[in-house]
């Protein structure tokens, strides 16, 4: 039907008609329980049922990992699609025609030809898959699979298939079977190469075929193995209107479920790796399509798994690899680790001589890529002096890669301390908030200022305290978004009360000495002391912001996200409540609060 309404209106229609119980019934097994549905979450591994569907109130919420929504969130969390594309997708299911923002020629063209290059890549992979399945010429490859220990089923799943050489099936095997437009757009996505002397032959000749599959299910690809006498053993398709080797992975489509409940996936180098893992019940795996992993691949991997393993070869091209991925998972702040297999091996002779439970093992005591990465380059360089400054040189760029100031700060003390250096060394610039002169020293262990028991200051607070002392003037607006929930119980909470009675004696212009000269000896008083001290003693342009505003707004930013938050958990202790209570109205109010704070939390 059409509706040509604006496309929020479109949205809230299309919501109304989906049924939230169908669409997560598909892929997960609901069972009735009273007015709600039940089954096990498809977002976390778990072993009793803990993720409730409402069909009245149309949305989910698993008590297990927390995750909620509408019929919108599960197709964007399940799927891995933003907010328009759930949108349609919903709205291809229900025929829901949506309104679309007026398209020039060009755009119009272009689209009819994306859309016309993924049917004709699904008609090539089932000609391929038939050839392989059917033909009695694919009896060469059908027995290369059997040796690589791919059983029949996995085949068909993976949709596999084969590409005939030329001297069986001819030099014009896939064109024979196309028109005359879908030679013309199988030229355009590299499924056929021109001949120099006219005509075409088919790019994947002689080759074993792995389709490769997008995250809505779609063949935008293929890869192909050769299983004859041929120079390149992998070859790709080219990059086209709707394959983008960058920025896909092998078997993320079928293995995404098991990621996602394991919470972690597991990159190997080949297709075939691959398959032999799945093969053995190693199901958390994906494959790079014959490129150095990409930013763009590990986003990708972002909302599935909290920990991407590389599982490398042992030699120096697989260590190198691994090295060159650092600093994209820093970057992407995904915690990156290493796997490296012994020599002679790689991921399928591996699991075919020592079995799943030892590549679990080996998997399980991975190393963090930034450790890994100091271990090679001390074994490669030693601790002289020449290798202290050669491993440095080599790091600098590694940690400037890190997008967040606590992460630089933690690695920074970590390596400092394996190579006998300060820490500073190691960063290119000073971190945000994080690593200053006056911080280093300011802040000496709980023993040291007093015998409080009292919560020890992590490296945010610890921060924000010196910004508060420093900048008394800030004090007021700190206090507004939060401060004295966030100090209360550590060292610094009697500071916090001592400049909110400065403030409230009417002092609008506080200066560092003003709360000096209030605080009575003690502890307290040692410690504004000495981040006093040593913030004389920070030379001009050490500091990361180029004012303190700067630095204000990004203390505001965090106090906002810590009490945003604090919020969150608030809300799932009261849901659970609710849920107890069968409160499915007290449920819904609290699962669009959570829903809108989580929006906020990812902005």
């Amino acid at each position: 039907m059409s509706y040509s309404e604006s496309r929020g209106e479109v949205a809230a229609y299309i919501k109304e008609r989906s049924d939230i119980v169908e669409i997560i019934g598909e892929h997960v097994n609901l069972k009735r329980t009273g007015v709600r549905y039940l089954g096990l979450c498809p977002f976390h591994d778990e072993k009793t049922p803990s993720f409730s569907v409402h069909s009245g109130q149309q949305f989910f919420y698993c008590f297990g990992c927390g995750k909620s929504g509408d019929v919108f969130s599960f197709m964007m969390e399940y799927h891995h699609l933003d907010f328009p594309s759930a949108v349609k997708a919903l709205a291809e299911r229900y025929q829901i025609e949506l309104p679309e923002r007026k398209k020039t020629r060009k755009q119009l063209e272009q689209d009819h030809r994306r859309k016309k290059m993924y049917e004709l890549n699904r008609k090539t992979a089932v000609v391929y898959q038939s050839y392989l399945n059917d033909s009695p010429r694919g009896d060469l490859a059908r027995s290369y699979l059997e040796k690589r220990g791919i059983s029949s089923s996995l085949q068909k799943r993976y949709q596999l298939g084969f590409a005939p050489s030329p001297d069986v099936a001819g030099w014009n095997f896939l064109g024979g079977k196309l028109d005359a437009a879908e030679k013309k757009l199988a030229v355009e996505s590299g499924l056929l190469v021109k001949k120099e002397k006219g005509g075409t032959y088919d790019r994947f000749r002689g080759r074993i075929i792995f389709p490769v599959i997008d995250l809505r299910g779609r063949v935008a690809g293929f890869g192909g193995r050769t299983i004859i006498d041929e120079k390149a053993k992998y070859i790709n398709s080219p990059e086209s209107l709707v394959y983008h080797k960058g920025r896909m992975l092998f078997g993320l489509y079928h293995q995404r479920d098991e990621i996602r409940k394991s919470g972690r996936a597991v990159l190997v180098e080949g297709n075939f790796d691959l398959l032999s893992l799945v093969e053995k019940g190693f199901g958390h795996v994906a494959a790079p399509l014959g490129t150095a992993l990409t930013r763009e691949q590990i986003r990708l991997l972002k909302p599935m798994a909290k920990e991407v393993v590389l599982l490398f070869d042992g030699d120096s091209a697989g260590i190198k690899a691994a090295l060159r991925t650092v600093p994209l998972f820093l970057a992407e702040q995904v915690n990156g680790r290493v796997a490296v297999l012994p020599d002679r091996h790689d991921p399928d002779t591996y699991i075919r001589e020592f079995g799943r439970e030892e590549l679990v093992n080996l998997v399980e005591n991975s190393e963090t890529l930034p450790e890994f990465a100091v271990s090679w380059l001390v074994d490669e360089y030693g601790l002289s002096l020449g290798g202290k400054g050669r491993i440095v040189e080599e790091l600098k760029p590694l940690m400037a890669a890190a997008s967040s100031s606590l992460q630089r700060s933690v690695m920074a003390g970590h390596f400092a301390e394996i190579l006998g250096v300060e820490p500073e060394v190691l960063l290119e610039k000073r971190p945000p908030v994080v690593m200053r002169e006056r911080e280093s020293v300011a802040f000496q262990s709980e023993n040291e200022i007093g015998q409080k028991p009292l919560k020890p200051l992590d490296i945010p607070l610890k921060s924000l305290v010196n910004h508060m002392v420093l900048y008394p003037g800030h004090f007021p607006v700190l206090r507004d978004a939060g401060l004295e929930a966030v100090l209360e119980g550590t060292v610094a909470e009697v500071i916090c009360l001592q400049l909110a009675i400065l403030c409230q004696n009417g002092l609008t212009t506080l200066q560092p000495e003003d709360l000096l000269t209030a605080l009575p000896d003690g502890e307290e008083r040692t410690l504004v002391a000495e981040i006093l001290k040593h913030a004389n003693q920070v030379k001009p342009g050490e500091d990361t912001f180029q004012d303190e505003t700067d630095e204000l707004q990004a203390f505001l930013a965090w106090l906002r996200r810590v009490r945003l938050e604090k919020e969150s958990d608030t809300i799932v202790a009261r849901l659970l409540d609710a849920q107890k209570n069968n409160d499915f109205n007290e449920m819904k109010v609290l699962l669009e609060r959570k829903t809108r704070i989580d929006a906020e939390l990812k902005g």
